[in-house]
């Protein structure tokens, strides 16, 4: 599937399995980020390298918080399961 996406004012034409409002959006967030790191005024390709670098850096503190997040649940996961053991009444063997 192809779509056309506009990053700091160059089309591209972009072939994808990604759905196209998806790409579109990542899209926009990109050409968000480059305008943002734009306005201290460097040349382009400085621009694409901080834009890629900030968001790099927003996607590892996402991931550090989701497996922090992922390791509390399982925590809590054993212990709920550590509670349900020991609330119920044991099986005869026989």
């Amino acid at each position: 599937m192809a779509t056309q996406i506009t990053i700091r004012g160059r089309q591209y034409n972009i072939r994808s399995d990604q759905d196209d409002e998806d790409l579109e959006a990542v899209a926009a967030y990109v050409d968000g980020k480059m305008t943002e790191v734009a306005r201290t005024s460097f040349d382009e390709h400085t621009v694409a390298l901080l834009a890629a670098l900030n968001i790099a850096q927003e996607y590892h503190r996402f991931r550090k918080k989701v497996a922090g997040r992922i390791d509390d649940l399982d925590r809590d996961a054993a212990s709920i399961g550590a509670i349900l053991e020991a609330a119920l009444p044991e099986e005869d063997a026989g």
